[in-house]
């Protein structure tokens, strides 16, 4: 099935309005996994690479953490559940299909499908009347789902007033982390946040930044950077400090080299992709708020920015007590930043690509921030 298929028919005879991000609500679990988890199997440079102290760990699965995004940014903003058109849940922890049918029982292979994580949300959520959509793409999940948003939702909804569509993450990549591997095993950290997209002139929900472009592809590596393996014997921490071991535990891999020096690349390559298409100078950036992959990454990434000629302050340091919490990394650093973000926001995105293939996603959302954020530049983010 096609996403024009899922999509369906949205419009009902009234004007379409570009969307925009009223509120950003985040959910982060209550368990906290410090460094000193992992003693000497830590690499003595890595808080120096990355800025990562701790990371939380989720109880809950990918959906149950969604709910709760979902419910913090109802408290938030007050917003009906009802009006609610449309739910795009983004989760880079669930198993891609071709791993998942090669390791899993079919039922549990089935669970891990973004589609059926996404209607059970709306399930979960009590709405019976809501598109639900589900997609992976690792950490440029939240650049993805804001371009289809934005380039394939929006042209075909007729949203009113009250109405609104929530782009939800929930990363839980614990459950799918070799805890032994000295170069991945404390990158990660769980999170899921919620996104409410309204029309750009709502008053029941006023937008704070408006969606200039948005857009994520996947480009060549030289080689595969990114698999899955069924590891033996891998220790997993536990809640009380201690740990037990997994005789069996399907995890990820990743060529940390190859990451870290394809990223900085990409991302830098997306911001200006980005402005093009908006037609928009590198002098116009006001802020580059990156996905957080770690404190190295982004500062290689502002030298490549500053090579393309493109300005703004860069947002930086933000993993030290989350770790990288992959596809929810821009809208924490967003709901983070919030009350001093100004003018053209820039977003760029870059990730892993399909397991075993030589490639590489890179995305940018451009924002803009609107009169009303530069008046109540906090109201939508506590």
């Amino acid at each position: 099935m096609t996403l024009d298929e899922v999509h369906g028919p949205m419009t009902d005879g009234r004007t379409t309005t570009p969307l925009g991000i009223a509120a950003i609500a985040v959910h982060e679990p209550a368990w906290v996994l410090d460094n000193g988890w992992f003693g000497a199997a830590m690499p003595r440079k890595f808080v120096h690479h990355t800025g990562i102290e701790s990371r939380a760990v989720s109880l809950d699965d990918e959906v149950t953490m969604a709910r709760d995004a979902v419910r913090a940014l109802v408290r938030q903003t007050a917003c009906d559940l009802t009006d609610c058109r449309g739910i795009l849940l983004v989760s880079p922890s669930l198993i891609p299909p071709a791993v998942a049918q090669r390791h899993l029982e079919p039922a549990a292979a089935a669970c891990e499908r973004p589609g059926h994580a996404a209607r059970h949300l709306v399930r979960r959520l009590g709405l019976r009347h809501c598109r639900a959509v589900g997609i992976n793409w690792f950490c440029s999940g939240y650049s993805r789902a804001l371009s289809l948003v934005h380039h394939r939702w929006a042209p075909r909804m007729a949203l009113g007033d009250g109405q609104f569509v929530i782009v939800v993450v929930a990363s839980r990549i614990s459950r799918i982390t070799d805890y032994a591997c000295r170069q991945t095993g404390g990158l990660f950290g769980d999170m899921a946040t919620a996104t409410l997209l309204a029309p750009v002139n709502s008053r029941r929900h006023p937008v704070h930044f408006t969606i200039v472009h948005a857009h994520a592809t996947k480009q060549p590596l030289d080689r595969p950077a990114f698999d899955f393996h069924l590891r033996a014997d891998v220790p997993v921490p536990m809640p009380d400090g201690g740990s037990r071991v997994a005789a069996r535990r399907l995890v990820y891999s990743l060529d940390g080299m190859a990451i870290a020096e394809a990223a900085p690349r990409a991302m830098a390559a997306a911001v200006a992709t980005a402005l093009a298409e908006a037609r928009l100078a590198g002098s116009a950036v006001d802020f580059v708020v990156p996905h957080q992959a770690g404190s190295g990454i982004v500062r290689f990434t502002g030298m490549q920015l500053d090579g393309l000629g493109i300005g703004g302050e860069l947002v930086n340091g933000l993993t030290r007590q989350t770790g990288n919490v992959s596809a929810c990394s821009i809208p924490h650093a967003l709901h983070r930043t919030w009350g001093r973000l100004r003018g053209i926001v820039a977003c760029p995105t870059t990730a892993v690509g399909n397991p075993g293939r030589a490639e590489i996603s890179q995305g940018c959302v451009l924002l803009r921030a609107t009169p009303h954020h530069e008046r109540q530049p906090t109201r939508a983010a506590a």
